[in-house]
C-alpha cells in the first residue's frame, strides 16, 4: 500500500510539471515511472496520455508510440486507453546487473507534427534469487598455534538482487571452536569472517566440518550454504606479503584471448612448506572469472575472453596470496578497458513509407534514429544520403531523423527511388553502415490517353458485309494501373440527323472499328465522326480524334441508257434520207453510269444490224452515223441493237434497238409495218381490199392534216406547242443515274425532246431534237449544222 500511494503521488507530480512547463517540441526532461521486475505481461504502468495531458483520440491521429533507448519491444501505448502496458518481462538482474537504481529510459514519440516526451522505468527488485556460493566447499587451513580472536576471511556468496532482498546475513553451524563475524566493506558489501574463540588442538581434532549459511533481507527470506573444511595445521607465523596494495593496469578491448595482463607477486619468510605461495582470485564475481584467468604458481593474469567496453569499461579484482601454513594475504587489481571504434552506427528505423503519390510535396518518408555503442570520437556519427535525389535528411530531437521529399515528384519521369542512408563514426578508422529504402512512387491520373494519330483515314468498298472490320483507333496512357486503362467511345456528331449509331460500331477496349450496314457509294461516298479515349482513373481524363471513311466504289450498277427510251409505248424510229453522206448523223444513244472512276468509263459498239456495213457507231459518245452511201437495195427499215459497256471489273452492259428508217423525203414517209407486209403476202378477200383501201385514205388524209399542222407549228416557234407535242424529258436526271463526281459518261445535264406521232397499225413519224444548254460552243454548232442538215434532207424548216 505505502509503494501503490508513493507512485500515486508521484504520477500526480508529474502531471503538475508537465502542466507548468507546457507543451513543447520535445522535452529533454524524463518523467519517471517505476514497475516491480517479472511484472505479467499486459500490466499497466500508467497512463500516459493523462499524464502528458494529451487525448486519447490525439494518439491514435498523430501515430503515438513508444521507443526503448535499447531498441527493445519492452513497453507497449495502448492506443485506445492511453495506458503504458507492459510487452515482456522485465528481468532488473539481466537489464542492469548489480546497478542501482535500475533505469531504462524511453521516449514516446508523436507524429504529425512531431514530437517527443522524455520518460524513465524504474525497476523495482524482488526477491527472486537465493545467495549462492560459487564453491561447493571452502577449505581453510589454520594453524594450531593461532590464538583466540583470529578471524579467518571466507568467501561471500553471489546474491543478484539488490537492496533489502540481497545479501544480509551469514551463520555458521553450532560449533565450540568458531563463530561468524560480519564485515563491511566500502563498496557497500558483507563479508564473512570467521572468528576463533576456542583454541584448536591438531592432535585432539586435524579436520572441522562447518556448514556456512548465506541470508538474503527477502521477505520470506532465501538462503545459500556452502561446506568449510577446516585444516589444522602446525605452526606458521608468516603470511605472504605484496609489494603494493593496488595495482592498475589499462588493456585495449580488442586485445586477443590469452594475452598476459600482469604479475602480481607476494614474499614469504618462511621456508618449506609454509613458504610456498598460491594465488587465487578472492571475492570475485562469475563475470570476473569468466574474463580473468591467474596462474596460481606464478601469478601472472591472463585475458580468458574478449573484452567489450560498451558492457563493463572497469574490472577490480582481488587477488589472495596464501602459503603453505594457511596465512594469506591480498591485494587489489583494477583493470580499466579502453575502448576501440569496433561498433559501426546502427540506424533504427521507427517508421516507413514506401510509397508515396506522385503529386505530394514534402511527404514523410521515414523516421529514423542512428546511435553508435562507442565513446568519445568512435561514437559521433555524420549521418547522409544521396545528393541526387529530390529528397533531403531533417535532424528532429536527440539522434532522432526524418527522410522527407523535398518537391512533388513525377512518376512517369522515375516510378522508384533507392536511397541509401549512410552513418559514419569519427573513430579511426572510420566505419559506416548504410541502410537502403526503396521508395515507389504511387500514380496519379495527371496524363490524358493520347491517340497515336490526331486524325485517321480509313477505305472501305461499298456493299461490305455487315460488322465488317474497318480498322482502328489506338490511344496510349503514360499512367499507370487504372490510370492507364482506356476506353474507346464513338462521340455524338455535331449534326444530329447523321444516323451514326447504325453506320458503325467501336470495340471500347481495343479500337476496332466495325461497319454495321452494307455501304452503298452511290448514297454515301464518306462520312467522319470523332472517337474518344476516356481513362479509369479518378477523375477521368479524355481526348478524342477524327476518323474519316471513305467508300470506295464497286462496279455494281450496269449503264442506263436515257436515249432513246426503251420503256415507250411504241419504238422510236430515226428517220434517215436516203440521200444521206457518209457520216451522216442517224441519232446519239446516250447512257449513264451510277457508278464513279473507271466504273462509269462507258464504251459503245454495234451488236446487231439489218445491214452490216451500213452504219457505224462511235465508240467514245455512242454517235451512230452512216457507213457508206444509200443504195436502193438497202432494205428501207433497219433494226439496229447497240451495246453499251461500262469498264468496271467485271464489266457491266445495257442494250438498246434502234429503229432507222430510210426515206426518199416526206412524200412517202409511211412504210407498212411488217405484220401489214406479212398479210400482203397472203390471198385477200374483196372486203379486205375495201379496208385497206379506205383506211389509206383515211390515213393519207390524216397525215396530210399532221404536216400541215406541223409545218405551221414550226413557224410559229415563239408559240407553246399543245395538241401533238412530243414528249419532253428534260431538267436533271434523277440522282441515282447521275455521276456526281463529274467522272461519268455525262458531264452535262441534258434534255431530249422526243416526238411520236401515229398510232399503232400505222406508220410513224419520229424525230429527237436535242436540248443543250450547257455545252461549249464549238460542239452545239456542229449538232446544229448536223440537225440542220438533217431538216433540210426532208426539205422542211425546223427552226
Amino acid at each position: 500500500m505505502e509503494i501503490r500511494g508513493a507512485l500515486v503521488l508521484r504520477k500526480r507530480q508529474v502531471l503538475i510539471l508537465f502542466v507548468l512547463l507546457g507543451l513543447s517540441q520535445a522535452r529533454p526532461e524524463s518523467v519517471p515511472y517505476s514497475v516491480a521486475e517479472e511484472t505479467e505481461i499486459g500490466s499497466s504502468v500508467a497512463n500516459l496520455a493523462r499524464d502528458l495531458g494529451l487525448g486519447v483520440e490525439e494518439l491514435s491521429s498523430r501515430e503515438a508510440r513508444v521507443v526503448c533507448d535499447d531498441n527493445e519491444k519492452h513497453l507497449h501505448l495502448d492506443l485506445l486507453t492511453g495506458d503504458l502496458l507492459i510487452n515482456d518481462k522485465l528481468d532488473r538482474e539481466e537489464m542492469c546487473g548489480s546497478t542501482e537504481p535500475c533505469v531504462m529510459h524511453f521516449q514516446m514519440v508523436l507524429e504529425n507534427p512531431l514530437q517527443f516526451f522524455q520518460a524513465e522505468l524504474h525497476i523495482k527488485d524482488i526477491n527472486d534469487h537465493s545467495p549462492t556460493f560459487l564453491d561447493n566447499e571452502i577449505v581453510i587451513k589454520i594453524s594450531e598455534s593461532t590464538t583466540i580472536g583470529t578471524t579467518f576471511l571466507m568467501e561471500s556468496a553471489q546474491d543478484l538482487d539488490v537492496g533489502s532482498n540481497s545479501l544480509q546475513n551469514y551463520t555458521v553451524s553450532p560449533n565450540s571452536h568458531f563463530y561468524i563475524k560480519i564485515q563491511d566493506s566500502d563498496d557497500g558489501k558483507i563479508y564473512p569472517e570467521l572468528v576463533l574463540h576456542r583454541a584448536l588442538d591438531h592432535e585432539e581434532e586435524p579436520e572441522l566440518r562447518l556448514t556456512l549459511v548465506a541470508l538474503d533481507g527477502g521477505n520470506p527470506p532465501r538462503s545459500g550454504t556452502t561446506l568449510v573444511l577446516i585444516k589444522v595445521l602446525d605452526i606458521n607465523d608468516n603470511a605472504p606479503e605484496f609489494p603494493q596494495r593496488l595495482y592498475e593496469v589499462q588493456v585495449l578491448e580488442n586485445a586477443p584471448v590469452g594475452s598476459w595482463i600482469i604479475t602480481v607477486s607476494a614474499k614469504d619468510l618462511d621456508a618449506g612448506n609454509y613458504g610456498k605461495i598460491l594465488y587465487t582470485f578472492f571475492h570475485a564475481s562469475e563475470g570476473i572469472r569468466k574474463t580473468f584467468e591467474i596462474n596460481p604458481i606464478s601469478g601472472e593474469v591472463h585475458l580468458r575472453s574478449q573484452l567489450d567496453f560498451e558492457v563493463v569499461q572497469s574490472y577490480t579484482i582481488n587477488i589472495q596470496a596464501t602459503d603453505g601454513g594457511g596465512l594469506s594475504e591480498e591485494c587489489t587489481l583494477l583493470v580499466k578497458v579502453i575502448d576501440t571504434n569496433d561498433n559501426p552506427p546502427e540506424v533504427i528505423i521507427s517508421s516507413i513509407t514506401k510509397i508515396i503519390p506522385e503529386n505530394a510535396a514534402e511527404t514523410l518518408v521515414a523516421l529514423f534514429s542512428v546511435r553508435d555503442q562507442d565513446s568519445g570520437e568512435n561514437g559521433r556519427i555524420i549521418c547522409s544520403i544521396q545528393d541526387d535525389l529530390p529528397f533531403f535528411l531533417k535532424p528532429t530531437f536527440k539522434n532522432f531523423f526524418t527522410l522527407v521529399s523535398d518537391k512533388a515528384l513525377d512518376r512517369e519521369e522515375r516510378a522508384e527511388y533507392n536511397i541509401t542512408i549512410t552513418v559514419t563514426d569519427m573513430g579511426t578508422p572510420r566505419l559506416k553502415t548504410e541502410h537502403n529504402i526503396t521508395v515507389l512512387v504511387s500514380d496519379v491520373n495527371d496524363n490524358a490517353p493520347a491517340f497515336t494519330q490526331t486524325s485517321y483515314t480509313l477505305w472501305v468498298r461499298e456493299n461490305n458485309s455487315p460488322v465488317l472490320h474497318i480498322g482502328s483507333v489506338s490511344a496510349t496512357d503514360t499512367d499507370a494501373g487504372a490510370n492507364a486503362q482506356v476506353t474507346y467511345s464513338l462521340l455524338p456528331p455535331p449534326d444530329p440527323l447523321v444516323p451514326l449509331a447504325s453506320l458503325v460500331s467501336i470495340n471500347p477496349d481495343n479500337g476496332h472499328l466495325f461497319a454495321l450496314t452494307s455501304l452503298d457509294y452511290e448514297a454515301l461516298r464518306a462520312f467522319e465522326f470523332h472517337v474518344g479515349a476516356t481513362d479509369r482513373g479518378s477523375p477521368a481524363l479524355s481526348s478524342q480524334a477524327l476518323v474519316r471513311v471513305l467508300v470506295a466504289d464497286a462496279n455494281d450498277n450496269a449503264p442506263f441508257v436515257l436515249y432513246p427510251l426503251q420503256n415507250a409505248s411504241a419504238p422510236c424510229t430515226e428517220l434517215v434520207p436516203r440521200a444521206a453522206e457518209p457520216g451522216y448523223l442517224v441519232t446519239k444513244v446516250v447512257a449513264v453510269d451510277g457508278d464513279a472512276g473507271q466504273n462509269a468509263w462507258l464504251s459503245y459498239q454495234l451488236l446487231k444490224a439489218t445491214e452490216p456495213g451500213l452504219f457505224g457507231v462511235w465508240a467514245h459518245n455512242g454517235e451512230v452515223r452512216t457507213a457508206r452511201l444509200l443504195s436502193e437495195r438497202d432494205a428501207p427499215k433497219q433494226r439496229l441493237v447497240v451495246l453499251v459497256k461500262d469498264n468496271g471489273e467485271p464489266p457491266l452492259s445495257a442494250s438498246v434497238t434502234l429503229h432507222v428508217l430510210l426515206v426518199d423525203g416526206f412524200s412517202q414517209p409511211y412504210l407498212p409495218a411488217p405484220e401489214a407486209e406479212a398479210a400482203a403476202a397472203a390471198p385477200a378477200d374483196p372486203l379486205t381490199v375495201y379496208l385497206v383501201v379506205a383506211l389509206a385514205s383515211v390515213s393519207s388524209l390524216f397525215l396530210f392534216s399532221v404536216l400541215v399542222f406541223v409545218a405551221v407549228r414550226l413557224c410559229r416557234r415563239g408559240g407553246a406547242a399543245s395538241a401533238g407535242r412530243c414528249p419532253v424529258a428534260e431538267g436533271h436526271f434523277p440522282g441515282h443515274l447521275v455521276d456526281v463526281s463529274g467522272t461519268g459518261t455525262l458531264s452535262q445535264s441534258y434534255q431530249y425532246e422526243v416526238c411520236l406521232m401515229g398510232g399503232p397499225g400505222t406508220n410513224e413519224f419520229k424525230f429527237l431534237k436535242p436540248i443543250i444548254p450547257n455545252l461549249p460552243v464549238q460542239d452545239t454548232g456542229r449538232h446544229i449544222g448536223e440537225n440542220e442538215n438533217f431538216r433540210n434532207s426532208f426539205g422542211l424548216n425546223l427552226q
